[in-house]
């Protein structure tokens, strides 16, 4: 285990070996300044951990916590394997082209072994709020996990996420994406789960694809489709739901760097 202080945010990297991956599991851990006694902070989990560094994101938590921005809260970034594709998806459902296969490991990996790990080795977080992010094909997982396990995980942040997923090729002839679309059908036959909260981000750079020709990307589209089966179930628009749409938006870190501080006051404000 390495560990870095530059901002007065302690990053410690640790290496996890990962029986269930059958691969070794890399994690930088964010560490809020909190006096020691303090009995819990809310922890984010993020995938993609290896983008961190590009994102900037030592930086953005040293401003808001210097700042009084938002309150301290710790980040697990979990660095993606070389199988990204399979292990990010749907625990439930892969798509229309057999991806996402490991998804229901990687579940099995956060809920078995790397969350245990951290609640040992950072007590701090035992008891605090946790919650689940994640950007593209690891924002819908990010989003899967967080649906899947309302006991464990109370927000999820979705970043340009690819809720396209799909059981049929958008091709085909009898492609419906109402009931297709993976994602907004498992929400739409799942329950409503008091106390979660969902962040949605979409660039209108994200893509250039307009499957039904009505102007909009599908990025947009997807998402907004989305936020709505969660409506449909109970959840609030401001209270439960935010959505941040960026004119100048892209489908890349710089932007979703910009948009992880609004996420991160919108999640945690200062008290």
């Amino acid at each position: 285990m390495d560990t870095a202080i530059s901002t007065g945010v302690m990053v410690e990297t640790v290496t996890l070996p990962s029986d269930v991956l059958e691969r070794t599991v890399k994690v930088n851990c964010y560490i809020p300044p909190v006096p020691a006694a303090q009995a819990s902070v809310p922890v984010l989990f993020l995938n993609d951990g290896q983008d961190m560094e590009a994102i900037g994101l030592e930086k953005i938590l040293h401003e808001l916590f210097s700042g009084n921005q938002v309150r301290p809260i710790m980040v697990v970034a979990i660095h993606c394997g070389e199988d990204r594709i399979n292990e990010y998806g749907m625990i439930h459902s892969v798509d229309f082209k057999g991806r996402g296969a490991k998804a229901a490991l990687y579940q099995q990996f956060i809920l078995e072994e790397l969350l245990p790990y951290c609640c040992y080795r950072y007590p701090m977080m035992v008891r605090g709020e946790k919650s689940f992010a994640g950007f593209s094909l690891g924002g819908l997982s990010a989003l899967d996990l967080v649906w899947n396990n309302p006991r464990v995980f109370s927000t999820a942040g979705v970043f340009s996420g690819s809720l396209w997923w799909r059981s049929k090729d958008k091709t085909e002839k009898d492609y419906n994406q109402y009931r297709d679309r993976l994602m907004h059908r498992q929400i739409r036959e799942g329950v409503y789960h008091p106390g979660q909260r969902f962040f949605f981000e979409v660039g209108e750079q994200d893509e250039k694809e307009d499957r039904n020709k009505n102007g909009v990307i599908d990025t947009i589209d997807d998402t907004i489709d989305c936020m709505r089966e969660l409506y449909y179930k109970g959840y609030l628009e401001g209270k439960d739901l935010k959505y941040l749409q960026l004119p100048d938006g892209r489908h890349d870190v710089e932007t979703w760097a910009k948009a992880m501080p609004v996420f991160l006051k919108w999640a945690w404000p200062a008290y």
